[in-house]
């Protein structure tokens, strides 16, 4: 019997060869793989006016003859991706791309497959103006190439002048820390603390049998757990810009201990996905956060009850404003890195069964402008400069301020930041709501 190339394999080869010839044609280098790939077909490089930049983007290519795409009008299509290909692109050290080609009108769009990208939730929304693959994408393509973790992420200037922040809070630390030993364990002391008669607080941290603290130990339940003939209250630089990188990790640990502390009566701790969020007060209610914003006075839902659509009388889920949250010592200053995200209950206490599809959902709605706004809102709360006494969050601290915030430095660029590069998963209609976006989310 004699071989023959099928007709798959034909449109395959003949996809790649026309998508290298796009990336060309853009001023991109395009490097195709093996016939051993197994889910990326070739290595895209940007380029800057001929110049190579080493900056490389991971090109996976679909081809069809003809056919229409799923759900295809004149505005749009959705296209559902391989399970397979999502947990092989999940370890890749590169922004993935997909790339769809039609022969029969030679198009092409493109779409980046965001690592957070849920198995749960694999269905990409293109708009046919949007995600166009040609020259005007070079810039958002060039964005993806730029880390967005690290020391806070930096998107830059692509395309007409605004102020951007930088998603990190310097820290006013207090001017002395209390040091003493102890001949207790993290643990043991916790279960001392546990086991006492006054309510424990574990603002505090031990190595090496050694005890840290911003408050006087010998004052609070802390006694139990020190030994007090040996406490002492030093300089917080001594400690806090110590060279040694292991005391460095112990001073963070501190002040994550110290920030669970200080906001507790507002912000929970999921220890699972390490992020703090806004406590409900009443199950399957709202909370409204008010606050000054760079202009006008504004108010977020930092608790939201979502009714579901089918039954106005059923809470669906609430969603709660969150934020992972790290801490980095840059010469002589520490930074609170603060990365907005969300937190799913069914009520507001019980966590959500499928708190992936949720917030992939919600994700693909954010864009520059709400990521800047919940930054700003962020630090009003933490530094607690813009609540009037009245408003509902007049008295949410501790009563004990260890830690103080900045505002998130700003930085002036010449143009503006294309919103491709903050939610290139975006839903495909600016005008959907929410609600609507969210509707098939809202599982039982």
């Amino acid at each position: 019997m004699s071989k023959r190339i099928t007709d798959s394999q034909l449109i395959g080869e003949i996809g790649e060869s026309a998508a290298k010839t796009r990336f060309l044609n853009i001023g991109f280098q395009f490097d195709g793989r093996s016939r051993l790939e197994a889910g990326i077909d070739g290595i895209a490089e940007v380029m800057d006016d001929g110049t190579p930049l080493a900056k490389m983007i991971a090109v996976q290519v679909k081809a069809r003859d003809k056919a229409k795409y799923s759900n295809e009008t004149d505005e749009g299509f959705t296209y559902l991706l391989r399970t397979e290909d999502l947990h092989y692109w999940r370890n890749s050290n590169l922004p993935v791309i997909l790339v769809l080609y039609r022969r029969s009108d030679e198009t092409f769009y493109w779409k980046e497959i965001p690592n957070a990208f849920s198995v749960d939730e694999r269905k990409l929304v293109f708009d046919k103006n949007a995600d166009l693959l040609n020259h005007q994408s070079a810039d958002s393509l060039a964005q993806l190439t730029v880390p967005k973790a690290g020391h806070g992420y930096y998107v830059p200037p692509l395309g007409g002048g605004e102020e951007a922040l930088v998603n990190m809070l310097p820290i006013k630390l207090p001017n002395e820390i209390f040091v003493a030993s102890t001949p207790y364990t993290s643990k043991q002391a916790m279960a001392i603390l546990f086991d006492g008669d006054e309510s424990p607080r574990f603002d505090w941290a031990i190595k090496g049998r050694t005890f840290w603290s911003f408050h006087d130990p010998r004052e609070e339940c802390t006694a139990q757990i020190v030994d007090e003939d040996q406490v002492e209250a030093i300089e917080t630089s001594m400690i806090a810009f110590h060279e040694d990188i292991n005391e460095q990790n112990n001073f963070s640990f501190l002040l994550k201990q110290v920030l669970r502390h200080q906001f507790g009566r507002d912000l929970g701790w999921d220890k699972e996905r390490k992020i703090f969020y806004f406590l409900a007060e009443v199950e399957n209610q709202s909370r409204v956060f008010k606050y000054q914003s760079t202009v006008n006075r504004a108010e977020a839902d930092v608790v939201n009850a979502v009714k579901d659509k089918k039954d106005e009388d059923r809470i669906a889920f609430v969603r709660h404003h969150a934020f992972s949250a790290r801490f980095e010592l840059m010469l002589d200053q520490w930074f609170l890195i603060l990365s907005p995200t969300y937190h799913f209950t069914t009520n507001g206490f019980i966590p959500h069964s499928y708190p992936a599809a949720l917030l992939a959902g919600k994700k693909r709605l954010d864009n520059n402008a709400s990521l800047r706004g919940q930054v700003i809102m962020w630090h009003r709360f933490l530094s607690g400069s813009e609540v009037p006494k009245d408003d509902l969050f007049g008295s949410y601290h501790s009563g004990e301020k260890y830690l103080g915030f900045g505002p998130p430095p700003s930085v002036s660029l010449p143009t503006t930041v294309p919103e491709k590069a903050w939610a290139s998963s975006k839903s495909k209609k600016g005008s959907e709501s929410e609600d609507d976006l969210l509707e098939g989310l809202q599982l039982d």
